[in-house]
């Protein structure tokens, strides 16, 4: 048999129980998995806004997962780029990817590669979206800086 290097790659920011179930059913399905933590500028690229948290809370945040084996610092926008750098065998993913352009592409792009793509559930009800706009919503207009008193 095989050994199987599974690779789960995400902002894990502001992480939640649907970062921490898309680890868990990773682990179940490889022998080491690979957390990557997509790095600040990516993000930023990506998203065009940056994380709450930075890169190196995240790490640290997504070491501490039992479920997770080794953290990497996702610095490479082409996923084909990273595997050639870790060679992992699969590649997991939310189904919220499932049929799109860009999941449709990276599953041609890994299959030529022999990566198998590996979808789990996305958790509808928890997602840093639905964090990120609760925590909005919250935030005064007017926020005090850092250091100000409130008397």
């Amino acid at each position: 048999m095989s050994h199987r290097i599974g690779y789960a790659a995400g902002a894990f920011d502001l992480f939640h129980v649907g970062h921490l179930n898309i680890l868990k059913h990773a682990k179940d399905r490889c022998d080491h998995l690979i957390a990557g933590v997509v790095s600040d500028e990516l993000l930023e690229m990506r998203k065009g806004r940056a994380p709450v948290v930075p890169l190196a809370e995240r790490i640290e945040i997504v070491q501490h997962i039992d479920y997770v084996d080794e953290v990497h610092a996702e610095v490479l926008a082409d996923k084909l780029d990273t595997w050639r750098e870790l060679r992992f065998t699969q590649f997991f993913k939310g189904d919220d990817w499932r049929g799109t352009e860009a999941g449709l592409r990276l599953e041609r792009e890994f299959t030529a590669v022999g990566v198998e793509v590996v979808y789990f559930p996305y958790t509808v009800h928890t997602s840093s979206t639905t964090l990120r706009l609760a925590l909005d919503a919250l935030t005064p207009r007017n926020p005090i800086a850092i250091g100000d008193r409130i008397e």
